[in-house]
């Protein structure tokens, strides 16, 4: 089953797509609602992008995901202190950099692991751009 090649190919498409939106971005951070602007979900998809790539290294060393306790939405709130902290150039920075990573990661993955982490339910580890879509179609809206 492996990694899809259009799932890679929309990775990329998103990577690009983050790259061109963080290079459009000035000193001033955009607000996006609800306490969220880009800078903060910059700074969260570098967060869930370097999660994933963790994962998927230690799926891929141990043959099985690590024990997911934590929900995401706990995570985001206990995170969204310090992402606000960051400024938008920098976390327009560490996300391209994150979604590198996890981009090479999910290339890297042999066909047994990748087969493992789809089957159990586990794709949107490997569909990053899935995440991404999202913070950039609303970071986007907010540049307009």
């Amino acid at each position: 089953m492996a990694v899809a090649t259009s799932v890679l190919a929309d990775n990329a498409a998103q990577l690009r797509r983050l790259e061109a939106v963080v290079a459009r971005l000035g000193p001033r951070d955009r607000d996006l609602g609800s306490g969220w602007t880009a800078g903060v979900a910059l700074a969260h998809l570098a967060f869930w992008d370097r999660r994933a790539a963790l994962f998927l290294d230690y799926w891929q060393r141990h043959g099985t995901g690590p024990n997911e306790r934590h929900d995401a939405d706990i995570l985001n709130a206990a995170l969204l202190d310090e992402w606000r902290l960051l400024s938008v150039r920098e976390s327009g920075r560490l996300a391209v950099s994150a979604a590198n990573s996890v981009n090479t990661a999910v290339e890297a993955l042999d066909d047994t692991t990748a087969d493992a982490i789809i089957a159990g339910g586990h794709d949107r580890l490997l569909h990053r751009a899935r995440h991404r879509r999202e913070h950039i179609d609303q970071i986007e809206s907010a540049l307009e």
